[in-house]
């Protein structure tokens, strides 16, 4: 049985201190809880309708790949049992249980850890006009989903509202300093190399993914979330055909659908229909299914 979605934390008493596009956070003085509500936003646009259970796959794809990189970069993770919480939300299980992740404070970095390792979204259609990607010169002849002779480091500037802007390395070692800009960065080539080599033995590629990091003190922390279908473009290598939009295991049918629809982006999005909410389920369940091999939810 699927469950209902769940949009928004409710607990007496607290207030988050932040409710994002998707995470719910509330801070515990030295201490954050990072809730992953079920939302789901396309177009920079929460949709009224959320995907049941999205909360807690994405919360065990990122346990899983926090682990297996924590020889890479450390983490922020400390843990994800409701039972290390605090009381008021053990009493709130039916709301925190499985989809919550309590993590060290850090002091994040305003830059995305984009990496790219084929051609496609805002990088294929700036490759398109330019050549370039975030300040990469590329070969020419590439095609939409090329694979790119090596992994590409295109950071973002983080927007609360809009779109994140796409800058040049030597821009983000302006913004946060040359040398924390250049071990973020080799740390998440490495992050991405490691996790496209694991999903490729199971089946998929990688194409890109976005990471956020933070400092505490003098050390670089991976935070946020790793490798999920909300911050990676995963594709089935079986139908990879380059020279076209790929199928994906993320909110691309989401996007596709909204597509359809008479809505001019600059206003709230219409309510998903069930056939969409259940198809977007069963590529976030198969997702992690296929890389994790847990337990379909």
């Amino acid at each position: 049985m699927v469950s209902e979605a769940l949009l928004q934390t409710h607990i007496p008493g607290r207030k988050p201190i932040s409710r994002g596009k998707v995470r719910d956070i509330y801070d515990l003085g030295d201490r954050l809880i990072i809730i992953t509500t079920d939302r789901i936003s396309a177009f920079d646009w929460v949709d009224p309708v959320g995907i049941p259970d999205k909360g807690k796959i994405l919360t065990k794809m990122s346990v899983f790949w926090f682990e297996m990189m924590q020889d890479i970069v450390p983490n922020h993770m400390i843990s994800i049992d409701l039972a290390d919480m605090p009381e008021d939300f053990q009493r709130n299980a039916e709301q925190f249980e499985g989809r919550s992740m309590l993590v060290k404070k850090c002091e994040m970095l305003p830059v995305e850890f984009v990496i790219r390792g084929y051609l496609a979204g805002s990088g294929w259609k700036e490759y398109k006009q330019h050549g370039t990607v975030c300040g990469h010169k590329l070969p020419a002849g590439l095609v939409e989903s090329s694979k790119l002779e090596k992994p590409i480091y295109t950071p973002a500037t983080k927007a609360t509202d809009g779109h994140d802007i796409n800058i040049s390395p030597e821009q983000a070692g302006e913004i946060i300093g040359a040398e924390v800009n250049r071990a973020a960065a080799e740390a998440a080539l490495h992050v991405y190399e490691r996790g496209r080599n694991y999903a490729a033995s199971r089946g998929i590629i990688l194409c890109d993914t976005k990471m956020e990091f933070g400092l505490r003190g003098a050390d670089i922390v991976l935070c946020d979330e790793v490798l999920t279908p909300d911050s990676s473009r995963f594709w089935p290598a079986d139908q990879y055909v380059p020279g076209r939009g790929q199928p994906s295991f993320d909110k691309q049918y989401v996007r596709d659908w909204l597509e359809t629809q008479d809505w001019d982006k600059n206003s709230p999005p219409p309510p998903l229909p069930d056939d969409v909410v259940m198809k977007t389920r069963e590529k976030y369940v198969e997702a992690y299914r296929l890389l994790t091999g847990g337990a379909e939810f």
